[in-house]
């Protein structure tokens, strides 16, 4: 018998949790200028959902228009942030990895963006890198 996989996470004070269902849609490393400004590093790492398999348990996140194409969501007390949400796909949400209670069970399978890495930031992984956000159409 298959468990449903949860994922649980939450924002660094505590004031925001959230839970996850299932099994995610994908999870990207992005490289991109606007995720690196958003969170002070050097390449983020999200995992993405359907909208339905997600709860906030504790909270909810402070939402910002980051640009002409997505939102983030950002805990209104520490700062952290915790999504990012394409406005052309509002079925989708995607977390911060860091976030996550558990970040070992994210398995990134690409990188977007790659043409804005950073030149001293390495990841030899192996995995596919796309030049921009469409990660091969998914």
């Amino acid at each position: 018998m298959n468990e449903e996989k949860i994922y649980t996470g939450g924002c660094l004070c505590g004031a925001v949790r959230f839970k996850a269902r299932g099994e995610p849609v994908n999870s990207s490393h992005c490289h991109c200028d606007m995720c690196r400004r958003a969170s002070g590093a050097p390449v983020v790492t999200f995992i993405g959902f359907p909208i339905e398999a997600v709860a906030w348990t504790k909270g909810g996140p402070k939402i910002y228009k980051s640009s002409s194409f997505a939102t983030r969501g950002f805990c209104p007390d520490c700062g952290s942030q915790l999504t990012f949400q394409f406005d052309k796909r509002p079925e989708r949400i995607s977390f911060n990895v860091g976030c996550l209670d558990d970040p070992e069970m994210a398995h990134p399978t690409r990188h977007l963006y790659a043409q804005e890495a950073i030149s001293w930031m390495k990841m030899e992984d192996g995995l596919p890198r796309y030049e921009d956000g469409s990660g091969g159409g998914s």
